[in-house]
């Protein structure tokens, strides 16, 4: 496998979280195009939810940033658009450095969320994001 391609890490990503999902006692569902607007969909207790999966490596100060875009490449260069956050129930996120999923609802943060993994320098606790408060589908 082709470590750094883009592709190969939305697979590791998707592969991740569909895991973390099995033990959390969900079906998960598959879509049959890669066009949808979101990558899984998962189901238990009566109630389907949409899943849009993201591979994030931890920045070095320690956090996961999660922008709510998704770019793509085109004849005239790479574009970049908002996701429709009315289509996506959860976020999931795969870390390969804590080698962790994470999960939120997308419609409760602005353009983006930042995770914090590690305490900050300053041990700031308010107005942050622990990652660890995040480990299971709200």
């Amino acid at each position: 496998m082709i470590k750094h391609h883009t592709k190969n890490k939305g697979d590791l990503g998707v592969l991740k979280v569909k895991v973390d999902l099995y033990q959390q006692g969900f079906l998960i569902l598959s879509p049959e195009t890669e066009h949808s607007p979101f990558d899984l969909v998962i189901y238990r207790g009566g109630m389907f939810k949409t899943v849009q999966v993201k591979f994030r490596n931890l920045a070095k100060n320690g956090v996961l940033e999660i922008p709510f875009r998704s770019s793509y490449s085109t004849s005239k260069g790479v574009r970049t658009k908002s996701v429709d956050k009315t289509l996506i129930d959860i976020y999931a996120v795969y870390c390969p450095q804590t080698d962790e999923c994470y999960y939120f609802d997308p419609a409760k943060f602005n353009k983006s969320i930042t995770l914090r993994v590690k305490t900050s320098l300053n041990n700031q606790r308010m107005r942050t994001h622990p990652a660890s408060d995040f480990r299971k589908v709200p």
